[in-house]
């Protein structure tokens, strides 16, 4: 088991044989035995091999393995394989915590995540996804209101959301069903922290699309289109864009594409193209605008403050759970918060909330 996790910590860190070796000061020969289980590092190596690769040495021991199976990432067609294969060991060990944290309960504290009842079963064209969308939003009782916080609202219906610290731009999120060794099995969506708060919640409503649209497209709808179209609808549904833009414009304001996006969360330039999937404004009008918007340099960074990131919560108040009903220990609530005892205590007794009021 070291052995394995040895070499999934490097592997996550980006490391090479060699390079890992340099930096724990072994050689790489040194480093392939570990990997391969012929020799065993001390304590001390272990916590240097930890240290190197930014993480706990209790990762090294944990005994709770996971496969990540389908996944599917919403990235950049050069995101290349090695990437690839050490983010999933990145949200492997985070899924892993997980895991071991809801074991620790008599019943899971989760929903089992089941698509609504009812959906249609075929999907013929991208223009059925506005339907599709408003009775998910239905069987979920969203209504067509904003949603507040798009985390919490997917994490109450049964999906296990991370955030995972990721820093190539080149990859935005990922969906995969996390499978455990006794069968359980665990839907997931996963999004990088790298990005504003509008990108973030398109990525991880696509990945929900990628979800409940499985096995629904009609042969020549494509799937990525499919998931972008109900992304967008998710977060504006139809009857909100039309209520709030008009059910025909000549041209929009960019200033009421900037409110919009702080009040529902979808990037401007996602609500522009709202109002033509809608029909509010024409294709041609949509180009014009849309040049406009490119020229200004906003398709790169939207102007104004950046929407706030969305953070996933229920974990961190799981274990605050488990811990008050004795299903786990203080120390076992540091290591899965990957946080020191004592910063834990703190914590705990909301003391550092305390220092921070009183700065």
């Amino acid at each position: 088991m070291i052995a394995d996790r040895i070499r999934q910590a490097r592997l996550a860190a980006g490391l090479t044989l060699g390079a890992l070796g340099a930096k724990v000061g072994v050689s790489h020969t040194a480093i392939q035995k570990y990997e391969k289980g012929l020799v065993t590092p001390s304590s001390s190596q272990l916590l240097n091999l930890a240290r190197v690769c930014g993480i706990r040495t209790e990762y090294f021991f944990r005994t709770h393995k996971v496969a990540l199976l389908q996944p599917e990432f919403r990235k950049l067609a050069s995101f290349s394989k090695t990437a690839q294969d050490a983010l999933k060991i990145k949200i492997l060990e985070l899924v892993e915590k997980r895991v071991e944290l809801l074991g620790a309960f008599p019943e899971s504290p989760l929903l089992a995540f089941e698509p609504p009842p009812g959906l249609p079963k075929r999907i013929e064209s991208l223009e059925e996804i506005e339907d599709f969308s408003e009775r998910v939003r239905n069987a979920w009782r969203l209504g067509m209101n904003p949603i507040g916080d798009l985390t919490d609202t997917l994490e109450g219906i049964g999906l296990l959301v991370i955030a995972v610290d990721e820093n190539n731009p080149k990859f935005s999120g990922l969906k995969a069903v996390a499978r455990t060794e006794d069968g359980r099995e665990y839907p997931l969506v996963a999004v990088s922290t790298r990005w504003p708060g509008d990108r973030q919640r398109f990525t991880l409503a696509h990945e929900v699309g990628h979800l409940l649209l499985l096995g629904r497209l009609a042969d020549g709808v494509d799937e990525e289109k499919a998931c972008d179209r109900f992304a967008g609808a998710f977060l504006a549904p139809r009857v909100a864009v039309c209520q709030l833009l008009g059910h025909q414009r000549h041209a929009l304001e960019w200033q009421e594409l900037y409110v919009l996006k702080h009040e529902f969360g979808l990037s401007m330039a996602g609500w522009l193209h709202r109002a033509k999937q809608c029909g509010v404004i024409t294709d041609s009008t949509y180009l014009i605008m849309y040049k406009r918007f490119s020229v200004k340099g906003w398709r790169k960074s939207e102007p104004g403050k950046p929407l706030p990131q969305e953070h996933p919560r229920l974990f961190d108040q799981l274990v605050y759970r488990a811990v008050a009903e004795q299903y786990i220990s203080e120390s076992k609530a540091a290591e899965l918060l990957g946080i020191p005892m004592m910063r834990f205590h703190k914590e705990r007794q909301l003391e550092s909330l305390d220092a921070v009021a009183y700065q």
